[in-house]
């Protein structure tokens, strides 16, 4: 096929684009800056913003397919931000995509879009909740996914896939910040860090959304949750990353409680100050830490004909291969 992806700066998009060149389809990689794949065998690259209609004509003009990563991924900053790049960005390639003939769409979503803050646990892939979700990422995400499912139609295929929590070398999103943090002594755990908590490795997670591309002709409209399936303590976790990296673990325990009520403060002033850094602390930060979410997968790998084929602590071991790189 020849399959758009967005968002290919970032590590899962950036594996996704090269597992797609490796098994013989034409990729091409739309983001605003360069993604580090030009010259890469199979894979062209076209800048522009999903705010540019006529970078997405041009994007999608050909293709057979689109995997939707690119997406505002944060927990501060103004609303506006997220809804211009999540929901309308989303809106206006789906539009695009439709209108050039596309046959199949893969929205990138996440788990958080159907997270109140209460623990999951067991739990399979509710419908997205903008209105249940908490913070921007995780409401502008859910409303991306619904009107992404809204579009489905004969001839234009939508799936969505939530991949959880994806661990990786190279991993800028969580790896580093988590390894940073507890460098500086500033990665408490809240309560004892005992809540269990789905992760995937990001070989798992490419594989996923392969499986969904070529799945969507039969499962359509639907939203599947990926995980590697082994839940495991955030403590446990949290000790794995900062063995892969060479840091302490962190040891200093913060009750949720007060870290929920503190990060919903700090939240407000540093989008007030617009701060360009990470807050400590945030609601859905500490939500996050503090509640159990784990999900049963057995719809997804009867659905998607897949199954993780990298266990959890082989993706710790090459986690650490990757830090002694």
């Amino acid at each position: 096929m020849k399959v758009l992806v967005t968002g290919a700066s970032g590590m899962l998009g950036r594996e996704t684009a090269l597992a797609l060149a490796r098994r013989g389809d034409a990729v091409r990689v739309l983001q605003r800056r360069s993604s580090g794949l030009l010259g890469t065998d199979g894979i062209e690259e076209t800048r522009g913003s999903l705010s540019d209609p006529a970078a997405l004509v041009r994007a999608v003009d050909g293709m057979d397919a689109v995997v939707h990563l690119a997406a505002k991924v944060s927990i501060t900053g103004p609303h506006t931000e997220y809804v211009a790049t999540n929901v309308e960005g989303t809106r206006a390639l789906l539009a695009a995509a439709r209108e050039a003939g596309v046959g199949r769409f893969v929205q990138v979503s996440s788990p958080s879009v159907a997270h109140a803050g209460h623990a999951l646990v067991g739990e399979g892939t509710a419908p997205a909740d903008p209105a249940g979700a908490h913070g921007s990422y995780a409401v502008t995400k859910a409303q991306a996914e619904l009107l992404a499912l809204a579009a489905d139609a004969p001839g234009f295929a939508v799936v969505a896939v939530r991949p959880h929590i994806v661990l990786g070398p190279g991993d800028t999103q969580l790896v580093q910040r988590i390894a940073e943090r507890a460098r500086a002594g500033r990665l408490p755990l809240l309560d004892d860090g005992a809540a269990l908590i789905d992760t995937t490795y990001v070989d798992n997670a490419v594989d996923a959304l392969l499986a969904a591309l070529d799945r969507a002709p039969d499962v359509h409209g639907e939203a599947f949750v990926v995980t590697n399936g082994e839940p495991r303590t955030v403590s446990e976790v949290f000790a794995r990353i900062c063995r892969a990296a060479g840091v302490p673990a962190p040891t200093r325990r913060v009750p949720a409680a007060a870290a929920k009520v503190a990060g919903s403060v700090v939240e407000r002033v540093w989008t007030a100050a617009r701060m360009a850094d990470e807050p400590p602390m945030t609601r859905f930060l500490a939500e996050q830490l503090s509640t159990a979410h784990w999900f049963d997968q057995r719809r997804t790998r009867e659905a998607l004909h897949w199954e993780p084929r990298v266990s959890l602590d082989e993706g710790f071991d090459r986690l650490a291969a990757g830090f002694s790189r």
